[in-house]
């Protein structure tokens, strides 16, 4: 028998299979450190202890998506090992904060499978769950990945397609941060003077910066994550590829236009839900990120009147400014340059 894990092929994932992830992983400041030094995301929450401590917070928790991609990190070995891309994301809570300190683990079910009509490849639909070591949920998701299939002559199996939300109930996000005493949030030491009331439906904000992919940064954000997928990782099988080079991970894109987002929404200081997120072409390093967002909606949250909720479409591109909010052709066909297309809901102070 081997002992070693070439991971898990289309065929081996059945519907309502349970997967629990190794291994746990405690974070520490120093996580957050090196990931503020990758992204240089400035969200004064997650900056600052004493501002933190101001509101309400314990102390500064950890940025929200480094919570979610450690999480998914652990999810890599079983799920995506032998993945050719990750396609989406949909119905994602984010549940209570995560501090340095705590140890996370993951546990995912297969909620569904469809063989594609190569027949070399199936999607695979899994709902995975974030945990602390004392049994607190923090993050659950959906997402849906492209599999490469063991082999390309067995039987396709019954399509199981689940049926995933359109978007995440707003008023149900209060557990995402604890009741803030915003009379102590400071605008300068925050970097916006615009709170909930001064965002409008239907905004565009072009996030003006971009930012530069190295690949040293990457490969230093995946192992951060401990996440082990090859088409990340591993140049001497990638040069075979599709692509002929390493694909820069989906989530690190996220993170790049999560970042680039504070110029225009510096307030918005907490991811509590993603309603859907498309990786819409890859990126590749020496590929330069821009940002845009649009207001898709507000809304007020059940027993809050500290904060309220924005629903945010974030668009990232490469290598192309977003100053005339690049997304779809007439025909409505994502453009050239659009790689990522994000629906999220952020809180936001009154």
């Amino acid at each position: 028998m081997s002992k070693t894990n070439r991971g898990n092929f289309f065929e081996d994932f059945e519907v309502g299979q349970v997967i629990r992830h190794a291994t746990p992983r405690t974070v520490t400041s120093g996580d957050q450190a090196l990931y503020t030094a990758l992204y240089g995301s400035r969200f004064a929450v997650q900056s600052s202890d004493a501002f933190a401590r101001a509101l309400g917070y314990a102390h500064a928790p950890l940025d929200d998506l480094l919570t979610f991609h450690i999480v998914f990190g652990k999810t890599v070995p079983d799920i995506s090992l032998n993945a050719v891309a990750n396609l989406g994301y949909a119905g994602g809570r984010f549940l209570a904060p995560v501090y340095p300190g705590d140890t996370l683990s993951t546990v995912s079910e297969v909620i569904g499978k469809k063989e594609n009509s190569n027949g070399k490849t199936g999607v695979v639909y899994v709902r995975s769950t974030g945990y602390t070591a004392t049994g607190t949920e923090v993050l659950d998701y959906v997402r849906w990945v492209m599999v490469n299939k063991r082999d390309p002559g067995s039987p396709a199996p019954e399509p199981v397609v689940p049926d995933l939300p359109a978007a995440i109930d707003p008023h149900a996000l209060g557990t995402a941060a604890p009741l803030l005493d915003t009379a102590n949030w400071d605008n300068a030491l925050s970097g916006s003077e615009f709170r909930f009331g001064d965002y409008a439906i239907g905004e565009k904000i072009d996030h003006v910066d971009g930012m530069t992919v190295e690949e040293a940064e990457h490969q230093m954000a995946t192992r951060l994550y401990q996440n082990t997928a090859k088409v990340h990782f591993n140049q001497h099988t990638e040069s075979k590829g599709r692509f002929g080079k390493r694909l820069i991970y989906g989530g690190h894109v996220i993170s790049l236009a999560r970042a680039l987002s504070f110029n225009g929404l510096g307030n918005a200081f907490h991811i509590a839900g993603i309603n859907g997120g498309r990786h819409v072409a890859p990126l590749f390093s020496g590929d330069t990120v821009y940002a845009w967002s649009e207001v898709l909606d507000a809304s007020e949250i059940d027993g809050r009147q500290d904060i309220g909720a924005l629903r945010l479409r974030l668009v990232a591109t490469k290598n192309r400014p977003c100053q005339d909010f690049p997304l779809k052709s007439e025909d409505g066909k994502y453009l050239d340059d659009v790689i990522l297309d994000f629906d999220y809901w952020a809180l936001i102070p009154k």
